[in-house]
């Protein structure tokens, strides 16, 4: 017995519930950091006057135009105590090296699934697209893929050999002589 909800009836229902209006302490909390009191600035306006708007805060990872996470790759160097001080370009560059070898790999590894006339990107597709470019391939010379099998390769050594002469073709069995008398 379900019965269809609109979305608009869902809405008017989370609006007038506690999961979408803040709690009462916090409407406190915001009233009170929009008056100023006695004048003084109030705590944690880090420069900028009391009474105005709060700027929204823009990720590092937006300003560099990257898709990779600055903040986090930045907590990373810090938590792996890789060096005492990690500056601040460090997470930045490491996010942008990072981006442009997975964009790389992700393209060829497309190309090579295409090849396959596949949509999906599989394991395979990923060393085929290691594997057969050289720059990659030595950046990767000692990772192994699971599930991603080995580059097609057969010594010329264990091919058949081709025949350069084309002439007819001799009976591989001998002509038949006539037999020679038995001797007694």
């Amino acid at each position: 017995t379900h019965r269809a909800i609109s979305s608009q009836a869902i809405l008017a229902h989370l609006s007038t519930s506690r999961i979408l209006s803040p709690p009462p302490a916090r409407q406190l909390a915001m009233d009170a950091s929009a008056t100023v009191a006695a004048g003084k600035a109030k705590k944690g306006a880090a420069g900028r006057k009391a009474g105005g708007p709060r700027k929204k805060s823009v990720a590092r990872s937006v300003k560099a135009g990257l898709q990779f996470p600055v903040g986090r790759i930045g907590r990373f160097l810090k938590k792996g105590r890789y060096a005492q001080r990690v500056g601040s370009g460090a997470p930045v560059y490491l996010a942008a090296v990072l981006e442009y070898l997975a964009a790389e790999l992700l393209e060829l590894a497309g190309n090579a699934a295409k090849d396959n006339k596949k949509s999906r990107i599989i394991p395979r597709h990923l060393l085929l697209a290691v594997r057969n470019d050289q720059e990659l391939g030595r950046l990767l010379a000692g990772v192994t893929i699971a599930h991603g099998g080995v580059i097609p390769n057969i010594n010329p050594v264990l091919l058949p050999k081709k025949t350069a002469e084309k002439s007819p073709k001799e009976p591989k069995s001998p002509k038949k002589t006539a037999k020679s008398p038995k001797k007694a």
